[in-house]
């Protein structure tokens, strides 16, 4: 017999995501995830209180266009970092093609070519599991559509320390199977269709209070 899982949060009302204060909202995506991008993004005010970090998976050997085509839809800053760049709130950093994007524990970026992680770089993974060690309960992980299991493990470790972790609808992915590999592990506290996610993310906009 497969093991329960928890009964999900499935779309609830706009505004219950402000119940807790997050410093950083970290994002990973693949196939498909680009669409749900421009949704989340399009919906975050000039007012919102969190840093962003974005990992799609992306060809190492083409130069990167996300920036160019999500700026657009983004009133809030957005780069492609260089490693030592500090994650402030209320800019947008987007993973370099072929690089692992991880978070320092003095908040600031650091970028790495070791090897790939589930055959990405950057992983989401990777990314998830540096961020969940620095900023532990003032962390949301969202995990949106694509085709492999990267970001599964990532939310887990949010999770077990603290952090808060979001998974996309699987009926609402266009390759559904990396959302789906993350709530098959139980590795979630919402599932959320993008349109949903993004009035949520929308919520977080007011001023984080200090950390304790």
């Amino acid at each position: 017999m497969a093991p329960s899982i928890a009964k999900p949060v499935v779309d609830a009302l706009p505004g219950t995501a402000g119940a807790r204060t997050y410093e950083l909202v970290v994002i990973g995506g693949s196939a498909g995830g680009i669409e749900a991008l421009n949704v989340l993004l399009a919906a975050l005010p000039r007012s919102f209180a969190a840093a962003v970090m974005i990992v799609t998976h992306l060809p190492a050997d083409t130069p990167s266009y996300l920036v160019h085509a999500l700026a657009h839809r983004c009133v809030l800053p957005m780069l492609e970092p260089d490693a030592g760049e500090p994650i402030v709130a209320g800019r947008v950093l987007v993973a370099p093609p072929g690089y692992h994007m991880m978070v320092e524990v003095d908040r600031t970026v650091a970028l790495s070519t070791d090897p790939a992680v589930r055959f990405s770089r950057p992983s989401i993974d990777v990314l998830f599991e540096s961020a969940a060690a620095v900023y532990r309960n003032r962390l949301l992980a969202i995990l949106l559509s694509g085709a492999n299991d990267d970001g599964a493990q990532g939310l887990e470790r949010v999770r077990a320390l603290g952090g808060t972790a979001w998974a996309q609808t699987p009926d609402s992915a266009s390759s559904p199977e990396m959302p789906r590999a993350a709530i098959g592990r139980g590795a979630f506290d919402a599932i959320y269709s993008p349109v949903t996610m993004a009035r949520q993310l929308a919520g977080l906009s007011t001023s984080p209070d200090p950390m304790p």
